[in-house]
């Protein structure tokens, strides 16, 4: 995962980062542009528990009220 410069957006890369890691998942930093994130979801397998993976809209979730939190200058995410 690439480091972002601003703490709270980091802060949140890496607390969802320890979430989608425990099932072989990671996320990599895009960009942070007129306070909109970018960051992709590389979603892991675990084949003994499928639905333990976070999908797309979990990870979306927990990053929308994070944000909300620590980095309310991000108006908008796009989670690829």
């Amino acid at each position: 995962m690439v480091v972002n410069t601003d703490p709270g957006i980091q802060m949140i890369l890496d607390n969802v980062q320890v979430v989608v890691a425990s099932e072989g998942g990671s996320l990599e930093f895009i960009e942070l542009r007129d306070g909109r994130l970018t960051v992709k979801y590389h979603k892991g397998v675990n084949e003994e528990c499928p639905e333990c993976v976070p999908d797309h809209g979990l990870v979306e979730q927990m990053f929308q009220t994070s944000l909300k939190t620590y980095a309310p200058h991000v108006k908008d995410l796009e989670l690829l």
